[in-house]
């Protein structure tokens, strides 16, 4: 693996490079992007693709990338054109692309401005609020997990953010009769280390999971589009956003092993099936 870095006049671009050069790789580099994950979540379904290029990234202002713009936000359209100019860098066509949850939402928003720099896309689980039927529920549902972490910090924000993301089916009144989850149930520190910046809990990835597809352009585009949802969260919020997500451009969401997190190894102690979920990757990228 070869680390580099892009220097724009907004940010410091870390992106990695793993297996063989871009020009010697047997297919177009495969980009592995998420959000606010960093390059470091990919390092077990990497290994899986030994046999070509594999590049992965730290979003600006998330882990290795640092911003110069002054901003603390994260758009997926300003994360475009920055995964827009990687692709530019690597100098080797059109590339396929693997964009996990918010990692998903930036892939939608690169193929729309950018169509040419994606020959296959898969987005796995894009937490569109917008794409669910219950969009208004699901809408005070992430308003109430931030309120959470706004009152009382990291813990009870994840706890929060936990128990929304693990409901299953539509947001109802029984969800928002459940008492506040609890930090200590998950192993979740209860005392406030009165931070506020957790690019998930905050408002400050409220673009991401707001952004408004162009279905139009999506569908235009020259660019083949799989959207994926886990075989074990089609239930819950992002499985269930990834469904109305391939509702919404016209085609059945494609079916990948384990959860939202199933190409993890030993990274976050949150494991899925991460040899079966790459073996379901190449053959969506090979078909």
């Amino acid at each position: 693996m070869t680390t580099h870095t892009l220097e724009t006049p907004e940010a410091g671009i870390v992106y990695d490079v793993h297996g063989p050069a871009p020009a010697e790789s047997p297919r177009p580099p495969l980009l592995m992007i998420g959000q606010p994950m960093t390059a470091e979540g990919f390092g077990t379904l990497a290994s899986h693709f030994t046999d070509r290029t594999v590049v992965t990234y730290d979003p600006r202002g998330l882990g290795r990338s640092v911003r110069k713009d002054g901003r603390d936000d994260h758009v997926p359209a300003v994360q475009a054109e920055d995964i827009h100019a990687v692709i530019q860098a690597l100098g080797a066509g059109a590339v396929e692309l693997f964009g996990s949850s918010g990692g998903a939402v930036a892939g939608f928003a690169l193929v729309t401005a950018h169509p040419g720099d994606v020959s296959t896309f898969v987005a796995h689980e894009p937490p569109l609020i917008g794409s669910l039927p219950d969009a208004a529920a699901a809408a005070r549902a992430s308003e109430a997990m931030r309120d959470v972490y706004l009152a009382k910090g990291f813990g009870a924000g994840m706890a929060a953010f936990i128990a929304l993301t693990s409901w299953p089916g539509e947001f109802t009144d029984a969800y928002f009769a459940l008492p506040p989850a609890d930090p200590a149930q998950f192993g979740l520190p209860t005392e406030d280390d009165g931070r506020r910046d957790d690019p998930l809990l905050s408002d400050r990835s409220l673009e991401v999971s707001t952004y408004r597809l162009d279905v139009e352009a999506l569908t235009a585009a020259p660019t083949r589009i799989v959207v994926a949802v886990g075989e074990e969260s089609r239930e819950v919020f992002t499985g269930r956003a990834a469904i109305g997500t391939a509702e919404r451009l016209g085609q059945e969401a494609t079916v990948f092993p384990s959860h939202h997190g199933g190409f993890l190894g030993g990274e976050f102690g949150y494991a899925g099936q991460p040899e079966a979920f790459a073996k379901k990757l190449r053959e969506v990228l090979e078909g």
